[in-house]
């Protein structure tokens, strides 16, 4: 990092970075979208794009009743211990090796729908955006239910991808459902401990759905799991496809965060205007913890129903013979084995959106709770099983 090199443009929005000179790369902003990372197509062309932006509702979010807005009661469920649920948050804060520190940066729980404990870092507030990275595919995954609940797509139908019309290429046995669940079967490799389909999509394609598209099968489609960030963005293409332009870009805002009160959302897009379905989204703690409250609600949201009846259900049930449990771009404490969990201390029927550096949406039925945390943590070292253990320890 010393050898890097960053400046920051206030007149154009902008910031270009180098390493020692060279490998010149520059990001824009633009409001309403965050950042895009120009890559392949020239930066005139990125900003001419035209981009018809949803118009946030006009409302006082400070006195509307949680979870549509931020006024929240004072009274506090019996059948929870605060002074355990504090010293719970309170751990989750503590830096017990400071050479490798876990860094939280927000925790919000939520039982029985009410927001009942909040904590922040020093420098993040109640309105900081934080970043949910792969959180970001379960959002994917709910636009996806969406459009299967207006009767535009069929999870079991073949993936209406471009590149795989012809008759005669394998590809077209990928279903939608194949796409969710991970089990595409493409030859698309995920690692970022060095050059992969996975970083070259990222941060050096323009079209991210496009470039995972042209992979050619590595495996039977539907037979087996690899994840893979590429499917997630074939996925978020696939929407666009779809609604076209004109309503693509208000269709996450006006069809799913605004029905939920997630004012904050922002999906930013790769550089040919498709939104980075499997990374890049932002929004407040408070805005992933409703995300997350839709789903313990079974899809509703303010007495409507946003996401298909069913739609929960199917999405963190585990498809045949997966022990280790993974639904629709979701994953799951348990698979078709519930005694194997991903988090001992957690019931089976937990569901969870995580997302790099520890990013997570804990959706436990059972216990009728959502339980967010956020956080900085480089090295895979935040104990995710002892906070849960400790947060259902509150509970009566």
């Amino acid at each position: 990092m010393k050898l890097a090199d960053f400046e920051v443009n206030y007149k154009d929005s902008s910031v270009t970075g180098s390493f020692a000179g060279f490998a010149k790369r520059k990001a824009i902003y633009r409001n309403g979208l965050g950042v895009t990372l120009i890559s392949e197509l020239d930066e005139r062309q990125i900003r001419s794009q035209h981009i018809n932006l949803a118009v946030k509702p006009d409302a006082n979010t400070d006195s509307i009743r949680w979870p549509m807005g931020d006024k929240l009661i004072d009274t506090f469920p019996k059948a929870i211990d605060s002074a355990k649920l504090q010293l719970a948050i309170e751990h989750v804060f503590i830096e017990k090796d400071t050479i490798l520190p876990i860094r939280t940066r927000a925790v919000v729980i939520v039982y029985n729908g009410q927001l009942i404990a909040e904590r922040y870092a020093d420098g993040f507030t109640v309105k900081t955006k934080l970043a949910g990275w792969s959180m970001t595919k379960t959002v994917t995954s709910a636009l996806i239910g969406i459009l299967v609940k207006q009767g535009k797509l069929f999870v079991n139908a073949s993936a209406p991808v471009p590149e795989w019309q012809n008759r005669n290429d394998p590809r077209q046995s990928i279903r939608i459902t194949d796409l969710l669940q991970q089990r595409s079967g493409l030859d698309f490799e995920e690692n970022y401990a060095k050059e992969s389909d996975a970083t070259r999509m990222l941060f050096q394609k323009a079209d991210m759905g496009g470039f995972t598209a042209s992979h050619p099968l590595k495996y039977k489609p539907g037979s087996v799991f690899y994840y893979s960030s590429g499917n997630s963005n074939i996925l978020s293409r696939i929407i666009r496809q779809i609604l076209g332009d004109s309503l693509y870009y208000r269709f996450p805002y006006q069809q799913l965060f605004y029905k939920l009160g997630m004012y904050s959302a922002v999906m930013e897009p790769d550089a040919s205007g498709t939104f980075v379905g499997s990374s890049y989204m932002y929004a407040t703690a408070r805005d992933w913890a409703r995300f997350g409250l839709l789903y313990l609600n079974d899809g509703l949201s303010n007495s409507e129903r946003v996401l298909p009846e069913g739609w929960v259900a199917t999405s963190t049930r585990p498809a045949s013979a997966d022990k280790k449990g993974y639904g629709y771009q979701i994953w799951l404490n348990a698979g078709t084995d519930t005694s194997i969990k991903r988090f001992p201390s957690a019931p089976a029927d937990m569901f969870y959106a995580d997302g790099f550096e520890s990013q997570l949406i804990f959706v436990i039925p059972s216990r009728n709770l959502v339980v967010v945390r956020l956080g900085l943590t480089q090295h895979n070292n935040f104990d995710g099983n002892q906070f849960l253990s400790e947060v259902l320890a509150s509970v009566r």
